[in-house]
C-alpha cells in the first residue's frame, strides 16, 4: 500500500500527539495541511507567517506540547524566523515545517530557493531535512522530542517540494511511536540542603518566580513553599498567577525595593537577564546571595556567582525544598523589619496608582483605562498584552490569579505577538476550558503588526476581546489639532515625529469589517458599557478602541521594569 509524503508527515505528527497547526499554505505545502486535517489535527490558516509562528509557539507554552507552524519555501520560511527566535529565547517548544525547492533543481535558481536548513540553525535547537520519505516519522519524532526535552525550544523540519506528493510503500517506512514525556531530573541532595541553610539564615529573603515555574506546572508546590516558609515573592511578567497576584506575600508593587535590598534571592525558573537587571548593583546588593533553580546547566552562574545551584525540573526541585523545610520547620517571621519596609512601599505605590486611576480628566490616562478593565473582565480570563506603556502599566494594574494565563512580549521583547498568541490561547481554551475568555490588550502600535489577524479570529469565530489602548503613537502621540498644525510644515515624512501614528485611527472598524463587534470609546462610561457588552456576548469577537491622552505616560519613578530605551 502506497502513502504520500504529505500523509506521512500528517500521520507522524498525529502519532506524536500534535493537536494544532497554524500556517499559510501554497506551493509546495498545501497537501500537508489537507492531510493534517484528515488525521484530526486542527489547522488554522493565518494571514502572515510571523503571526502563525507566534501562535504555534504559544500552544507549546500553554500545553507543554509543541504547536506546528506550516509555511512555504523562501520568503514564507523567512517570515517564521521571528517566531522561532522568540520561542527559543522564551524556552517554548515549537515545530516549524517549511516546504523547500525540489531536490533536482537545487543550485539552479529554483522557485524560492534558499538555504533553509542552514538558516534555521541559528534559531532552533534542531534544523534538519529528512533524507528520504521512509525516515520522515523518525525525524518528526526526534524534532518533537528535542523541542520538549531539557530546555524547550524551536525545531525546524525542511521538506523538499518533491517529497510532498511522492509515494512510497508503507512497508518500507520507519514508523515510530510517540516519544516519552520529558524525563524529570532532581537537584543533588547536598545542593538542596545548602540552599535551605542559606535561606534559613537570610534576613531579607526574596523568591523570584519565573515563567519556567509556570511552564513546569509548579504552581501547587510553589504556593506551598511560599506559605510554609512565609517568603516574600515577586513574579516575572509571565509568571504572574503561579501564585495569585492577590496573595499577601506578593511584593510586585514594591519591586525595586525588594530587588535592591534582598540579601538572599531564590530564582525559581527565572534568569538574571535584562528583565531582572542582570542581578547586579546598583539594582541589587553587592553581597546578595543567589540560589538558582533551573532546568538548564548552562544558565547556572550567569552574571552572578551563585551561593547554591539546583539543576532540575522546577516543580520537582521545589518539592525537594518543601521536604527539606518540612524537616527543618523554619518560617520567615511576618513581623520582621523587612516585611514592614516592603508593606509600606507597597501601600505607597498602590495609593499612587489609585490616585492616577481615579482621575476624572479627559482624555483618559492608562491607569483609568486599566482600572475599569480590571473591574469588568472575568477573573479567570487569559490575558494577552503587548505594547510599550500598555504592557508595562497593564502588568502592574491587571492581576492574574491562575498560572499560564498571561502572555506578553516576553524575554525577547517581541512586538507583534499579541493576535497570534490570542488565537492560540482561544483555540486551546475552546478544547480544554470551554467558556474561558481571552482578552488581548494592545497598544495601537503593537496592534498594527498583525492587525489583519482579526479576519482569522472572525473566520474561526473565536470570541476574543481585543482592547486597543490608543494614544496615537509609539510611547506618545499627537492629538488631532497638533497633527493638523504639524502637516502645515510640509511633507509628513520630514516633519512628523517618528513615534507618531495617525490620530483617532478607527481600529474597531477592522473588526466590524469581518463581522465582529467594534466599539470606539472616549469616556469611562463608554468604556464600561463596551466592556460589559463584550464580556456578556460570549459568541462574538469584539474590539474596543479606547482613545487615551496621547501624552499619557507611566507615573514618575515608574516600576522600572523597562527603561525608556527599551520597548
Amino acid at each position: 500500500e502506497a502513502v504520500s509524503g504529505a500523509q506521512l508527515i500528517a500521520q507522524a505528527l498525529r502519532a506524536q500527539n500534535i493537536e494544532y497547526m497554524f500556517g499559510i499554505v501554497g506551493i509546495p505545502v498545501t497537501e500537508i495541511a489537507i492531510a493534517a486535517q484528515a488525521v484530526g489535527i486542527k489547522y488554522v490558516g493565518m494571514r502572515n507567517e510571523q503571526a502563525a509562528c507566534y501562535a504555534a509557539s504559544a500552544v507549546g507554552y500553554l500545553t507543554g506540547r509543541p504547536g506546528v507552524c506550516l509555511v512555504v519555501s523562501g520568503p514564507g520560511f523567512l517570515h517564521t524566523l521571528g517566531g522561532m527566535a522568540n520561542a527559543t529565547i522564551n524556552c517554548w517548544p515549537l515545530i516549524v515545517i517549511g516546504g523547500s525547492s525540489d531536490r533536482n533543481q537545487e543550485t539552479m535558481g529554483a522557485f524560492q530557493e534558499f538555504p533553509q536548513v542552514e538558516a534555521g540553525r541559528l534559531y532552533n535547537k534542531l534544523s534538519v531535512r529528512p533524507s528520504s520519505l521512509e525516515v520522515i516519522p523518525a525525524v518528526i519524532e526526534k524534532a518533537v522530542r528535542t523541542s520538549m526535552y531539557g530546555r524547550p525550544g524551536s525545531c525546524y523540519i525542511d521538506i523538499p517540494g518533491d517529497f510532498v506528493n511522492l509515494q512510497v510503500n508503507k512497508s518500507s517506512v520507519k514508523y515510530t511511536e510517540c516519544c516519552l514525556p520529558p524525563p524529570i531530573s532532581l537537584a543533588e541532595h547536598s545542593a538542596v540542603s545548602k540552599a535551605a541553610s542559606v535561606i534559613a539564615f537570610s534576613q531579607q529573603p526574596l523568591l523570584i518566580i519565573g515563567k519556567g515555574a509556570a511552564y513546569s506546572h509548579a504552581e501547587n508546590n510553589v504556593r506551598k513553599l511560599v506559605d510554609l516558609c512565609g517568603l516574600p515573592f515577586l513574579p516575572t511578567p509571565m509568571a504572574k498567577g503561579v501564585v495569585p497576584d492577590n496573595h499577601p506575600n506578593c511584593v510586585a508593587a514594591a519591586r525595586s525595593t525588594a530587588l535592591q535590598h534582598a540579601d538572599v534571592i531564590i530564582l525559581l525558573g527565572a534568569r538574571l537577564n535584562w528583565i531582572l537587571h542582570f542581578g547586579l548593583p546598583p539594582r541589587y546588593r553587592q553581597d546578595v546571595k543567589v540560589i538558582q533553580i533551573d532546568i538548564c546547566a548552562e544558565e547556572l552562574g550567569n552574571n552572578v556567582r551563585p551561593a547554591a545551584t539546583l539543576l532540575g525540573d522546577i516543580n520537582a526541585v521545589t518539592e525537594q525544598l518543601l521536604e527539606e523545610f518540612n524537616r527543618r520547620s523554619w518560617k520567615y517571621p511576618s513581623n520582621s523589619e523587612w516585611w514592614q519596609k516592603l508593606r509600606e512601599k507597597i501601600k505607597n505605590n498602590e495609593e499612587r496608582s489609585k490616585g492616577l486611576a481615579l482621575q476624572k480628566s479627559l482624555p483618559m490616562n492608562y491607569y483609568t483605562v486599566f482600572h475599569h478593565i480590571r473591574e469588568l473582565i472575568p477573573k479567570d480570563c487569559i490575558l494577552v498584552s503587548e505594547g510599550a506603556n500598555t504592557m508595562d502599566i497593564g502588568r502592574t494594574m491587571l492581576p492574574n490569579f491562575y498560572p499560564r494565563q498571561r502572555l506578553d512580549a516576553g524575554t525577547f521583547g517581541t512586538m507583534g505577538v499579541g493576535l497570534g498568541f490570542a488565537i492560540a490561547a482561544a483555540m486551546v481554551a475552546r478544547d480544554r476550558t470551554p467558556g474561558r475568555r481571552v482578552v488581548c490588550i494592545e497598544g495601537d502600535s503593537a496592534f498594527g503588526f498583525s492587525g489583519m489577524e482579526v479576519e482569522t479570529i472572525c473566520r474561526y469565530n473565536l470570541p476574543i476581546l481585543i482592547i486597543v489602548v490608543n494614544n496615537n503613537g509609539i510611547y506618545t502621540g499627537l492629538d488631532a489639532n497638533s497633527w493638523e498644525e504639524m502637516l502645515k510644515f510640509g511633507d509628513p515624512a520630514t516633519c512628523v515625529p517618528p513615534v507618531s501614528l495617525l490620530p483617532n485611527a478607527h481600529y474597531e472598524k477592522i473588526m466590524s469589517a469581518f463581522g465582529g463587534k467594534g466599539y470606539f470609546v472616549k469616556t469611562p462610561e463608554e468604556l464600561q458599557n463596551a466592556l460589559k457588552a463584550s464580556v456578556t456576548d460570549k459568541q462574538t469577537p469584539s474590539l474596543i478602541n479606547v482613545m487615551i491622552d496621547p501624552q499619557s505616560e507611566r507615573k514618575k519613578q515608574e516600576f522600572p521594569w523597562l527603561t525608556r530605551s527599551n520597548l
